[in-house]
């Protein structure tokens, strides 16, 4: 499957806009997090337009390219050429969170069996891993009202996520913000780490959750874990893997 570069006929900001955004597809393939060809990754491009980078529907996460993702209004009415199709429906959840919150630079979906399990517990996301203690204080809810394609939703997925950066919406899946794709990625990393975890825990024995003194130290202290950079300090090893493992990603 050939698509001709789009390198030299956008700015240097959304390409490299456009490599981030690949390499966070193939990552999110990489640890099994996509759902075949559905759930989406959405980003912001630079500029007061409010538009859009998304994947083109029917290519697997781990065959998207910069040049195939697909430009978007917040309609999504696609803006550049494209053989693929744009799934409206996918795009539901994404366009609203982008319309209230300025910085959600990225938004960031996934259907994973250990995600979709945690989201149909009624206690949600347990205190039982040091990695649930980076979650729960910037992790909201939203109920289960049927398969998101109906814009009346919208304002109550909006209400529910506030201002969190992981949502954990009721029998469906997970989904984060990031000003950057780098923090997206890295707030679903903790989330899903943490719900895999819980799934674990409970299938093994009686469980033993963090107490509130344990919670509140690591909230306090968990920007120092990453020498102040956050995902800053990850993400370059996540270029890393995607160009060892396929780098095609940046074409």
């Amino acid at each position: 499957m050939h698509i001709p570069s789009l390198k030299e006929l956008v700015s240097a900001e959304e390409w490299a806009l456009r490599v981030d955004l690949a390499a966070c597809y193939r990552m999110v393939a990489a640890y099994g997090w996509s759902d075949l060809v559905f759930t989406h990754i959405s980003a912001r491009v630079p500029g007061p337009e409010h538009h859009f980078l998304i994947n083109p529907y029917g290519l697997l996460f781990e065959e998207i390219t910069a040049s195939s993702l697909i430009k978007i209004d917040q309609h999504c009415n696609k803006l550049s050429d494209s053989p693929f199709p744009v799934n409206p429906a996918g795009f539901t959840i994404h366009s609203c969170i982008h319309a209230v919150r300025e910085d959600a630079g990225c938004v960031l979906h996934t259907h994973t069996r250990a995600g979709v399990a945690v989201s149909a517990q009624k206690g949600g996301l347990l205190p039982l891993s040091q990695q649930s203690s980076v979650v729960l204080p910037m992790l909201a809810y939203h109920d289960y009202e049927g398969i998101a394609l109906h814009a009346e939703e919208q304002p109550r997925l909006q209400a529910n996520l506030g201002h969190a950066k992981a949502l954990i919406l009721r029998n469906h899946g997970l989904l984060t913000v990031g000003r950057t794709i780098a923090d997206a990625f890295l707030n679903m990393y903790f989330l899903e780490s943490a719900c895999r975890i819980q799934i674990d825990a409970q299938a093994s024995g009686e469980l033993l959750p963090i107490g509130p003194g344990p919670l509140q130290a690591n909230r306090d202290v968990s920007k120092v874990a990453t020498a102040g950079q956050g995902s800053a300090l990850a993400w370059p090893a996540m270029l890393r893997k995607a160009e060892r493992m396929d780098p095609s990603y940046k074409t």
